[in-house]
């Protein structure tokens, strides 16, 4: 087995570290993952005399990001979508809404919502009012107001 490496983090990289740390990690996650993606450099005396320089990046990068998400989950909060569904007896729904569905109509106002972050734990097969929760940063969590109603 190879021995750990040391590398500096130049982004916050999701359960490893902070921007500006130094941490270590596998040769082969550094070499392959990290250091093409641009996520980490090498932690030699150049790059750690500018680990400081780093630090104040990766933060400002931070606090842009947290304030864009902030923004954006004004902006989903104050808008409500309606999807419209075929209905059967009973007012039984044919199909259901699926996160796809949701992210096509908020495209369709000019919001951007990424499908994968909405936290639908199933799809939503009955006609009414749902909220539904969409986390757009570790920190933000938007509450998403969709209503089905029937087609016709």
């Amino acid at each position: 087995m190879s021995s750990p490496i040391r590398v500096i983090l130049q982004k916050n990289v999701e359960n490893l570290g902070q921007g500006g740390e130094i941490v270590r990690v596998r040769p082969g996650y550094a070499r392959n993952f990290l250091i093409p993606r641009g996520l980490a450099a090498p932690a030699t005396a150049q790059n750690l005399a500018r680990a400081e320089d780093l630090k104040k990046q990766a933060a400002a990068l931070a606090a842009a990001e947290l304030a864009e998400a902030q923004a954006l989950k004004a902006k989903l909060e104050a808008t409500s979508i309606k999807l419209e569904r075929a209905v059967g007896a009973d007012n039984k729904m044919y199909g259901s809404v699926t996160s796809k569905d949701i992210e096509e109509a908020y495209s369709a106002l000019g919001l951007s919502v990424d499908r994968k972050k909405i936290e639908l734990a199933e799809p939503i097969k009955s006609l009414g009012l749902s909220d539904v929760q969409v986390r757009l940063h570790k920190e933000v969590v938007a509450t998403l107001r969709v209503e089905v109603i029937k087609a016709g």
